[in-house]
């Protein structure tokens, strides 16, 4: 077993897994990842996801997807922000720089 160093938020959490000599990707047992989440959750920097249906509306020539007040608020948005939009698969990821 190895030590495997993930850093979530600033914290750094050290879980025992396994590493391969080759590619040096990580495996991690659900039991340590488990442990890793409630350790997280209680710090409350791991919250539950949030998956919320939205539908798209069109804008000129853009697709425009609204952001729930809830998440606004949270995030503490105004509506001027500049943000990173990319895809990964088949998702959207909107990232604050």
């Amino acid at each position: 077993m190895d030590d495997i160093v993930s850093e979530i938020e600033g914290y750094t959490f050290i879980e025992r897994g396994r590493r391969c000599t080759e590619c040096g990707e990580e495996f991690i047992p659900e039991e340590e990842s488990q442990r890793l989440i409630k350790v997280a959750r209680r710090l409350g920097i791991w919250s539950e996801p949030l998956k919320l249906r939205r539908k798209l509306s069109r804008s000129g020539r853009g697709t425009v997807l609204r952001i729930p007040s809830d998440i606004e608020h949270s995030l503490g948005l105004h509506g001027d922000e500049e943000v990173a939009v990319s895809k990964v698969g088949r998702k959207i990821v909107i990232e604050f720089p």
